[in-house]
């Protein structure tokens, strides 16, 4: 009988999941999958460790399955493939954790209490969060439950670095930056030593571009500047958030346009970003693809934002060592990478064009004072240890 821990990252419309093996106290990944458009047409996918597809389902449209139904029917899913292999735990992504929450938390009905409370500070992720956190409380209590989060790793922040210019009465309520995509980072930091030990132990930049955003400066495995603050709508640009605003522009849209807090929540979180400026697509394959001068000032705009924030990271650690990129937009898009590169060569970076096609690992020459780097993320991984380690009882 075999250990065996599972991954849920729940958000708005979809459940992922995935199967890890315990094997000498490191997670080994098996079946994975996942469920979207889980309250209007749900579509269930799985594959096993090697990616070969091993299930698939489709309900009609207009079908409600909710974040309970899709759970029960991969719990059923589960059941019928996982012979011989026992449950120690489930281990979820939970986006907030405030300031309470500095690493992995084994889940209980207090703590479960104090993540409803920081649903203001992330109403469109924390919610989704904990539905499945709940319905697991209720029909397997007696599988520990641990959530891992994305705000942990930048706690290790100089205060200056997490600290907005208000008066204290508001900071004292928890307005502050947070950061986000943490357990990305993480996993990143993890693992750099093995491609580039001395940026490893000192200075490095992590750019995560995917549909949601973020950069981050790491010093000796540690954050010490995010791009993303109270929220994940801030710093760059993304698929459909607007990234960094100047809170004039909030005022404008209120005393002006007349619109209200919800009308201004929908704008800069689903209508802005590459769809807002390109009017055609959130996806950066489109936009790469497309001929439309709006697609292009889009992308344009996205690669200035990224080496904005790349001057302000670096400035954040005097200097940096390496260049990560992760994240479906910096694992996959060739001229994304190539522009960053190519603006980033005051750092002493320069690109080398033939490993960039490649896809790297490394895709700077080997004389660049600067290195760059094309590392493939694992958040589900740095949950299944997370995980392992809490109901361990070691550290995270």
């Amino acid at each position: 009988m075999s250990d065996v821990i599972l991954v849920i990252n729940a958000g708005s419309s979809s459940i992922k999941f995935r199967i890890y093996a315990m094997r000498d106290n490191e997670p080994m990944q098996g079946i994975h999958g996942q469920i979207e458009g889980i309250y209007t047409a749900p579509s269930f996918v799985a594959a096993n460790a090697q990616g070969e597809r091993i299930g698939e389902k489709n309900w009609n449209q207009g079908t409600e399955l909710g974040h309970h139904g899709a759970l029960e029917y991969i719990g059923e899913f589960l059941r019928g493939r996982q012979e011989g292999h026992r449950l120690i735990a489930v281990g979820h992504r939970v986006v907030h954790g405030g300031m309470d929450f500095s690493q992995a938390t084994l889940l209980t009905p207090e703590v479960i209490g104090k993540l409803e409370k920081l649903i203001p500070l992330a109403p469109l992720h924390q919610p989704h969060n904990l539905a499945p956190i709940r319905i697991l409380a209720e029909s397997r209590p007696d599988v520990p439950q641990v959530a891992c989060f994305d705000t942990a790793f930048h706690r290790a922040q100089p205060e200056a670095a997490q600290s907005f210019a208000l008066p204290a009465a508001i900071t004292d309520r928890g307005v502050r930056r947070y950061g986000f995509h943490g357990l990305s980072y993480e996993y990143i930091a993890s693992v750099l030593p093995r491609f580039a030990p001395q940026a490893a132990s000192s200075r490095a930049v992590v750019a995560h571009l995917g549909n949601g955003s973020s950069m981050c400066a790491i010093m000796n495995g540690k954050s010490m500047a995010s791009t993303m603050g109270f929220t994940a709508v801030d710093g760059l640009p993304m698929g459909t958030r607007c990234g960094n605003l100047d809170p004039g522009v909030l005022l404008y849209m209120m005393d002006e346009l007349k619109m209200d807090v919800r009308a201004i929540e929908n704008t800069i979180y689903k209508q802005s970003g590459l769809l807002g400026v390109s009017g055609i697509s959130s996806d950066m394959r489109a936009l790469l693809s497309s001929d439309a001068p709006r697609a292009r000032f889009a992308v344009e705009l996205y690669t200035y934002r990224i080496n904005r924030e790349l001057g302000s990271l670096a400035a954040a650690t005097q200097g940096i060592d390496a260049l990560v990129f992760t994240a479906g937009i910096g694992e996959h898009a060739v001229p994304i990478r190539e522009r960053v590169c190519r603006e980033a060569a005051w750092l002493g970076l320069e690109l080398d064009p033939l490993a960039n096609q490649r896809g790297g690992p490394r895709i700077s020459t080997e004389s660049s004072k600067v290195s760059a780097w094309v590392i493939p993320t694992d958040e589900e991984l740095m949950i299944a240890r997370q995980t392992h380690a809490v109901v361990g009882g070691a550290s995270p």
